[in-house]
């Protein structure tokens, strides 16, 4: 009985030791990152946020996402608030048209 008991003990120290310990608030790689589209494009991007709440953006600040098929496009907002990809593949500001530019002022995400 006394091994039991003894064993228990040990075992709900250990538990709550290992629920005691959080994980280390780590940032995000700050660096500029060239990612590539499915067609061969380059992208670059930055990634903002932490272990809890992360993020990818454009060189000038526009919020991205990836797709199942690895296609990087910009972030929409859905009717409750979170972002969701769009169908508008995202693009470097230098190769943007008029008509993307206009789409992202109406749609776009824009995080700092």
């Amino acid at each position: 009985m006394k091994k039991i008991v003894l064993l228990v003990a040990v075992m709900a120290t250990m538990v709550l030791g290992m629920q005691a310990q959080e994980p280390a608030k780590v940032p995000a790689y700050r660096g500029l990152i060239e990612r590539v589209q499915p067609n061969g494009d380059t992208l670059r991007t930055y990634l903002r946020g932490d272990e809890h709440k992360h993020w990818m953006m454009t060189e000038d600040g526009w919020q991205i996402l990836e797709t199942k098929r690895g296609w990087y496009k910009y972030a929409k907002l859905n009717r409750k608030g979170e972002a969701k990809a769009s169908c508008r593949k995202a693009h470097n500001a230098e190769d943007r048209k008029k008509c993307e530019l206009k789409w992202l002022e109406k749609h776009g995400v824009k995080k700092k």
